[in-house]
């Protein structure tokens, strides 16, 4: 890939379009990674967060035996072959009764692979409150509340501070729109947008093996990587190509989601932010210098990796979603 194609790859990750995985940088140690697979072995959650002209937000009473008559906003897991859009609709409408569309993704949080909830901000689009009278197993009924004056019980206090972030974005939006893009990915996998700023420049991390590209890295779903988080595949990737310990790592954020859930492609890619500093001050006019690593105990020279460099993209000055390779760092 060239300077401008990596400059295009470039802009299409800030821009939230995303790009189709075609390999991996980095993996766990061990067997190949394995095809995630929903409700075997990931399993994802959505969760929709409405708010009215009134202040109010939509809540739904649980049916569920263990939570019965408690209150929470319309979320669910998701079902096989569904899409995170199709996923989210169904669930609003079979807990709440309306017709919906997502306005932004707000949050994607996770307890490694097992669970990880994509949380955004909708609005309805048509359908009927659903009522006492049409309680079933999905839920009792739903209603909308004024936001300082939620009922009680709620089955949990996580989703204050969820609703409290729709109403900070609806007030002053903190990020652009991110909603899910509909590409094929068969692992969860995370591709790095990984920056060092100099005084005049912007360094990008890049994976010169085969193609050059945006490096890509796999979580795990050994004991170890679960028990780490999706972030421990970021330090992983990192760790294979940099000398850390005199460097702070910092995640900044989510640029965007992909997911297809069609034809048994379960797997996640979250394209995100991560910057790199020396740990001691000082000005640094040159990135990191990048080390060779070891993979299966054979070592990987350092022409593998770089950093390029950019003037200063406008996209990477924006706020973001709140979230080894052979590299160079390099100009682009």
């Amino acid at each position: 890939m060239t300077s401008e194609g990596l400059a295009g790859a470039l802009a299409a990750v800030l821009g939230g379009q995303g790009l189709i995985v075609q390999g991996y940088d980095s993996e766990p140690a061990g067997k190949p990674p394995a095809p995630v697979r929903l409700r075997k072995n990931v399993s994802y959650v959505v969760l929709a967060v409405f708010l009215n002209e009134q202040d109010e937000v939509l809540l739904i009473q649980e049916a569920k035996r263990e939570c019965r008559g408690s209150w929470y906003l319309p979320a669910g897991r998701m079902e096989p072959g569904e899409t995170i859009v199709e996923a989210l609709q169904r669930e609003v409408k079979e807990e709440a009764g309306l017709h919906c569309e997502p306005v932004t993704l707000l949050s994607v949080e996770e307890r490694g692979l097992s669970w990880i909830r994509f949380v955004f901000l909708a609005h309805h689009t048509g359908g009927i409150l659903k009522t006492s009278s049409e309680a079933d197993e999905e839920s009792l009924q739903a209603a909308w509340y004024p936001r300082t004056s939620l009922p009680t019980p709620l089955r949990a206090h996580d989703i204050l501070h969820l609703i409290e972030l729709a109403v900070q974005y609806r007030q002053q939006a903190s990020h652009p729109l991110i909603l899910p893009r509909e590409l094929s990915c068969n692992v969860v996998c995370q591709r790095l947008v990984a920056t060092f700023i100099s005084i005049q420049t912007v360094w990008v991390l890049v994976s010169t093996v085969g193609v050059p590209h945006l490096p890509v890295t796999v979580s795990g779903l050994t004991p170890m990587e679960q028990r780490g988080g999706i972030k421990m595949a970021v330090l992983r990737l990192l760790q294979e190509c940099l000398t850390l310990h005199n460097l702070v790592v910092e995640t900044k954020g989510l640029l965007g989601l992909q997911h297809l859930g069609r034809d048994h492609t379960d797997g996640i890619c979250l394209n995100m932010l991560v910057t790199v500093a020396f740990r001691n001050p000082g000005v640094q006019d040159e990135p990191p210098k990048i080390q060779g690593r070891k993979q299966g105990g054979t070592a990987v020279p350092e022409s593998c990796c770089s950093f390029m460099a950019t003037n200063s993209h406008p996209g990477l000055s924006q706020t973001l979603l709140g979230l080894s390779p052979s590299c160079l760092w390099g100009r682009m």
